[in-house]
């Protein structure tokens, strides 16, 4: 099956890159190109990709809140954020609101063209090294104890298990060799225990993960607790 994508970056010649890049890989077929978060949000509606490529900082609209309404009008678009900017909190914000993963510009074309292909098929954050790094400095910072624990509360063990791994970026398939499982059996598990937490995606579950304590960041070298 062709995944359909759309490309949004106010930059032309970057824009025209990645076109090129997506165009030359099999499989992938360029649905439509944007310069701004409010085009992406109306071509995203429009043309129904089956992935969103977006920038961080875009006038008109930025790529932050575009991803937010994105994702709000079809959750089942994926979203993979992809910019120069690495800072914390907007990696948290995109992953928070449902964004499949978080690119930087320098990651090489062909990781770029496999992170299109395997979000298309369902996977997380195909950069866990960059990813998992901003998201644990910034929970750290941003735990929220009470809420996210009386909503782990509604887990089995086995589900609460399952989060934890997908907090710490296993694919079902992954998963289901960790626990000697079907992968069936880990993709019922992974669907029960969204629906309990009300989330929409992967990638907050992985927030969850690490907000609510059940995924402690590991110490940084030279830091005391």
């Amino acid at each position: 099956m062709t995944v359909r994508v759309l490309v949004v970056d106010d930059q032309t010649l970057i824009r025209a890159g990645l076109v090129a890049l997506l165009t030359a890989a099999t499989g992938l077929e360029v649905a439509g190109e944007a310069a701004d978060g409010a085009d992406a949000v109306r071509l995203a509606a429009e043309l129904r990709p089956d992935v969103v490529l977006m920038d961080i900082k875009m006038p008109s609209l930025d790529g932050i809140s575009a991803t937010s309404r994105i994702l709000a009008a079809d959750p089942e678009v994926r979203v993979i954020v992809l910019t120069t900017f690495d800072l914390p909190e907007y990696v948290y914000t995109a992953l928070g609101d449902g964004a499949a993963g978080f690119l930087l510009k320098d990651t090489p074309a062909d990781r770029i063209v496999a992170a299109v292909q395997a979000v298309a098929a369902g996977d997380l954050l195909i950069s866990p090294q960059i990813t998992h790094r901003l998201v644990e400095t910034y929970a750290q910072h941003h735990r929220t104890h009470a809420l996210a624990d009386d909503r782990l509360d509604r887990l089995t063990a086995r589900e609460t298990e399952v989060l934890r791994l997908v907090g710490n970026g296993l694919t079902n398939a992954q998963i289901a060799q960790r626990l000697v499982l079907s992968e069936a059996t880990v993709k019922t598990h992974v669907k029960r225990m969204m629906a309990k937490l009300d989330l929409t995606s992967r990638a907050q579950a992985v927030v969850v993960a690490y907000e609510s304590g059940l995924i402690v960041p590991a110490a940084r070298p030279g830091n005391r607790g």
